[in-house]
């Protein structure tokens, strides 16, 4: 079985012959220690990749991003990068007077020059499954357009600014949805970062309101392409999962150690496919490769059916150890326990 069809069987609940891997890493592992993220690789080897692409050159970029001091990215908003191998945060929006709305255009030279000549050749090329990540996330760009505290405000009062701003921004990433949906790619992801520890960051009656439109929208435009549609959030999302399940996300990301991973798996499993993960917030930083290895076997426990609908992903923090990252998917290779 290659990987392009282990993990179309995984979201489908077909029975793949084990659980198709996935591994995130932060920027920081790849430039501080490469070698031992190439030694996790070539023994645990992943099933996703990414097609050959190249996005337009950004107008506004300057600076490297990942290196301590600050950058600006291609919407204009200037983050500060605390330490090497991290994202870092915006600290200077854009957008935080909204006089500055008027004359603001998002970065269309990155679509309007972007080259996918290579891209089906690619997904041609390879038998992993090609999954393209975009830049797709209305909540948070609008964070660091406008600033957290800003958004939060404009969203309770409802000012009339910040639904012109969701559309330049939805109209953006409309385009470069169709863009991927006419290629050869497998999947395609996109993200926004909802909860706290404990709750979502605003209510849920107005995330459906505002927010699941637009996500229909996406997922309408991959569904119609017969793409596989991949939704990454941070934090405590439960109130949300039905949600995403009904307009079409075929796997979702979110932190499981934030919830209850077992009432998730009464609710959810076999409706949709858990894209990891494994607690980085305490578990894979701070504990032992035991701790580690039951993690693994609570999510399978609650989650995974043996007939698919889980795939082994984590992500590796600039300070976490080896050891633990290789624990995860040495756990997740044996056979379920029933």
């Amino acid at each position: 079985m290659t990987s392009r069809e282990r993990v179309i069987r995984a979201l489908r609940f077909e029975n793949p012959d084990r659980v198709p891997r996935d591994l995130w890493y932060l920027p920081g592992v790849e430039m501080f220690r490469k070698k031992e993220l190439e030694e996790v690789l070539n023994k645990y080897p992943s099933d996703f990749t990414t097609p050959k692409y190249r996005y337009g050159i950004s107008r506004r970029a300057k600076g490297k991003p990942n290196v301590a001091g600050e950058y600006v990215d291609a919407w204009g908003c200037v983050w500060r990068v605390a330490e090497s191998g991290v994202v870092g945060e915006v600290k200077d929006p854009p957008l935080k007077d909204w006089s500055a709305l008027k004359n603001y255009q998002p970065p269309w030279e990155l679509l309007e020059e972007a080259d996918l000549s290579e891209v089906n050749r690619s997904c041609t090329e390879t038998d992993k499954f090609v999954r393209i990540g975009t830049e797709v996330r209305p909540f948070e760009r609008m964070q660091f357009l406008r600033g957290t505290e800003n958004l939060f405000l404009d969203l309770a009062y409802g000012v009339k600014e910040v639904f012109i701003l969701l559309d330049i921004l939805h109209e953006f990433y409309i385009k470069e949805l169709e863009m991927w949906a006419k290629t050869d790619v497998d999947g395609v992801s996109f993200m926004d970062d909802w909860g706290t520890q404990n709750s979502l960051l605003i209510s849920p009656k107005l995330w459906r309101e505002i927010f699941k439109p637009l996500y229909k929208d996406y997922c309408e435009i991959l569904k119609s392409h017969n793409k596989f549609v991949f939704f990454h959030s941070d934090g405590h999302i439960e109130a949300i999962y039905s949600d995403l399940i009904e307009i079409g996300i075929d796997a979702i990301n979110s932190q499981l150690f934030c919830m209850n991973i077992e009432e998730l798996g009464k609710r959810y499993r076999g409706k949709v496919t858990f894209w990891g993960e494994i607690d980085r917030q305490y578990i894979l930083p701070f504990g032992t490769v035991e701790e580690v290895k039951l993690a693994v076997r609570r999510v399978r426990r609650a989650l995974d059916t043996g007939r698919g609908g889980v795939i082994a992903q984590c992500e590796w923090g600039l300070k976490d150890p080896k050891e633990n990252i290789e624990a995860v998917f040495e756990e997740w290779n044996k056979p379920l326990e029933v």
